[in-house]
This record gives structure tokens, C-alpha cells and sequence, in this order.
């Protein structure tokens, strides 16, 4: 498909890498177009690695380093951080607070984040319990937090009026609604996830899982590669 991009996005994740994992293709191809996309990203990824050398302190430098240099070779605006601990993310009042406090700051016509529904992936793997956090938080911010000012009304001390969000893009979902083509851009994809070094111990394994992972045939026959979304148009 190739629907309407948004003018603003606000891509909300759980950990840095998790944007051009789950929906790299779909920022670079919005951005190129001349789309303003901004980061949320939740928690620090200080666990992310077994590396017995490494610290968390050092990690979260590193992701960080990682996580702005993915998001400067899509054409992504701004990276904000929350620093939450890795693994330890909830869904709680105080970080849907913050998250509204961003919805309203930035104003986005829509946000991308992940399915907070989704536990498993195909008999394969067991979800990150981050990722349905972010999901969960960035959902219940969006409705009806972000849009009501009775939600949070500390925040119109500091003129952040209420935004109503139009879509809302859920990723890494067993119910996709709408499949975008990313066929132009998924060098860009690639790209971007290859600045995530310290994540990916074999870069051509991953390449080779994000390719066959991304593949689909279009209506005339072709090889495309693609992302796929469950989105909800709000009101």
C-alpha cells in the first residue's frame, strides 16, 4: 500500500535499535518524503549484552552513540531518551505523563510504536516484556491522556495543550492491517541496523533474517520487501 505519510511522527520504542528493526524501512521512506520523525526511546539498554568486559555504564554510552547514528542515516529529526532501566520497563502513571508531556510538545498526526498484545513470535521466541510496556504506555498516552486536558493537568502549567493523535502504528503485530513497500529503501534499513554493533554478533545472519523476514510478492508477481502494521485511525 501506499498510504498518506504523516507530516510528524513519534516513533516510541522500548530499547535503542528497536526503530529500524521493527519499522526502519517505513522511517527512511517518511523522512525522504520530507516527514519530521522524532525518537522516544524508552530505556538506556544498559542490559543489553553478555559481554563479560563490557559495564552497563559503557553500554549506555554505546547504544546511545549506536541509536543516533541509526537515526541519522534514516533522516530522523531529533532522538529523545528516557533512560529507563533496561528490562525493568512499566507501564506506570509517571512515564505515561512524561509520554503525554512529549505527545503534546511535539504534536505528531501519528505514532509508531509496538503491539502490546503480541507475547510470542512464532513458536520461536517470547516477546521482550519491555516492548509490551512501551506498547501499553504509548497506547494509553495517546487516548485518552494526550487529547483530554483533565489527564495530567500540571502539564498546561507548562502550555502543553492537548493534542489529538490521528493513527497509531503497532509493529511487530500477528494482526497487520496495512503492509507499506520498502523495497526502495531497505539499503537504508539495513544501513541503519548495522550501526547497532554492539547488538548483532553476526551482521550477514542478521541481514540475511531481516531480508527474509521483510520479503513478500506483490499483486503482479514481483519480489518486495515490506513492513507491516496493525494501525488504528482515531477519531
Amino acid at each position: 500500500m501506499t498510504p498518506p505519510i504523516p507530516g510528524r511522527t513519534l516513533v516510541i520504542m522500548a530499547h535503542p535499535d528497536d526503530p529500524e528493526f521493527f519499522s526502519g524501512g517505513t522511517i527512511a521512506q517518511w523522512c525522504a518524503a520530507g516527514a519530521e520523525v522524532i525518537y522516544l526511546i524508552l530505556t538506556n539498554g544498559n542490559k543489553g549484552s553478555d559481554d563479560p568486559t563490557m559495564t552497563p555504564e559503557n553500554l549506555v554510552a554505546v547504544r546511545r552513540e549506536e541509536q543516533q547514528a541509526a537515526a541519522n542515516v534514516l533522516g530522523v529529526k531529533q532522538v529523545i531518551f528516557f533512560d529507563e532501566p533496561d528490562g525493568e520497563l512499566q507501564s506506570t502513571l509517571n512515564l505515561r505523563k512524561r509520554v503525554v508531556a512529549e505527545i503534546r510538545r511535539f504534536k505528531p498526526d501519528a505514532i509508531i510504536t509496538l503491539d502490546p498484545t503480541r507475547y510470542f513470535y512464532q513458536g520461536m521466541y517470547i516477546n521482550h516484556a519491555d516492548h509490551r510496556a512501551a506498547g501499553e504506555v504509548a497506547v494509553d498516552a495517546v487516548f485518552p491522556a494526550a487529547r483530554n486536558r483533565m489527564y495530567h493537568p500540571e502539564l498546561l502549567y507548562d502550555s502543553l495543550e492537548p493534542h489529538a493523535v490521528k493513527e497509531v502504528y503497532l509493529a511487530g503485530t500477528m494482526q497487520a492491517n496495512r503492509w507499506i513497500d520498502i523495497t526502495e529503501v531497505l539499503e537504508t534499513k539495513l544501513s541503519a541496523i548495522r550501526c547497532h554493533a554492539s547488538q548483532i554478533k553476526d551482521m550477514e545472519a542478521v541481514t540475511k533474517r531481516v531480508m527474509e523476514r521483510s520479503q513478500a510478492v506483490d499483486m503482479y508477481g514481483r519480489q518486495v520487501y515490506r513492513e507491516e502494521f496493525y494501525v488504528i485511525t482515531l477519531g
